[in-house]
């Protein structure tokens, strides 16, 4: 993992355009800070697509098309803390299905919590957590019968280009047999002044959040990068839908890494990509699922009508 990581940042940071990869903001202290970002008052995303798992479980479960005499598998990729998909989870419990939840995430500190909660909370749903890449791991599970539902929420798709998307969208059709579902949480796109500040709040947390990707690259390869040296800098365009958030140096300097033994030069005002949050509608949506077998077959909305979670088939 650590040589995944070293030669991520070398690649990232030795590019025209210097880019770091968000999935690393994810350690103990990385995985805090974003729970915290759940619970700001300007991070509206998971308070909206908690609000339709919360108040239309039933909808979701009767557009999945889940028999209650028939066992599934649902499958999380990049399960988090599992907050919304409790509220399914409570009502597939107490009204006996058969299934067992299968949560995946790159984390394995947020897997333990998330597990640990459950079995306290939940002690009736057979849990299997897995650790590691979501393809690896569902490639693993292909092989069982039975049928899945695949779970990937909190627009996590967002982070990626329309064309990371678009392959990522037709690898996982492939790892799927006919007639699995898959619940897509996506962010819809809405004006800056709704969405911007989900990504500049006020208390700064989002910003530490980026610069705990600098503290990682510190504290693992033995970098000296001065925070003080840098800011955070979130970006949105309601034409595009896309977000995208960077941390530019302050001046001109260098940074050494030991661990790749190089020094790596910022000029003042230069910025350091980190994540893309991607907004979406219906005609984006079609786009990215063109080239996999995956179709819509419906789609809930919250109560604000910003956030989206759609029901794909794969045929």
């Amino acid at each position: 993992m650590k040589d995944t990581f070293k030669n991520d940042i070398d690649k990232g940071l030795s590019a025209p355009e210097k880019t770091l990869p968000s999935k690393y903001f994810y350690d103990k202290i990385g995985d805090a800070l974003f729970i915290k970002i759940m619970n700001l008052p300007e991070y509206y995303l998971t308070k909206a697509e908690f609000d339709i798992f919360k108040n239309q479980t039933q909808h979701i479960i009767k557009g999945l098309k889940i028999s209650p005499d028939r066992y599934f598998e649902l499958i999380e990729l990049g399960a988090g803390d599992g907050t919304k998909t409790k509220e399914l989870l409570k009502v597939l419990s107490n009204n006996n299905y058969l299934f067992k939840y299968i949560p995946i995430d790159i984390s394995s500190n947020a897997l333990e919590q998330l597990e640990s909660r459950l079995t306290e909370e939940l002690p009736a749903v057979k849990i299997a957590p897995k650790q590691g890449d979501y393809f690896h791991v569902l490639d693993s599970l292909k092989a069982s019968k039975h049928p899945k539902v695949v779970l990937f929420l909190g627009s996590n798709i967002g982070n990626l280009t329309d064309t990371e998307a678009e392959l990522f969208i037709t690898n996982l059709s492939a790892v799927l047999n006919t007639n699995d579902k898959v619940l897509l949480g996506v962010d819809l796109i809405k004006p800056e002044h709704i969405v911007l500040p989900a990504y500049n709040d006020k208390a700064g947390i989002t910003k530490d959040f980026n610069f705990n990707l600098l503290n990682r690259i510190n504290s693992e390869l033995g970098a000296n990068f001065n925070l003080d040296h840098f800011y955070h800098a979130p970006e949105y365009s309601e034409t595009t839908g896309v977000a995208q958030s960077f941390i530019v140096s302050k001046r001109d300097q260098e940074v050494r890494i030991e661990a790749l033994n190089k020094t790596f030069s910022f000029r003042n005002g230069e910025k350091i990509h980190t994540e893309t949050s991607r907004k979406y509608n219906d005609d984006v949506l079609r786009s990215i699922l063109k080239n996999s077998k995956l179709t819509i077959a419906s789609k809930l909305l919250d109560s604000k009508e910003y956030f989206a979670d759609y029901i794909l088939v794969k045929s």
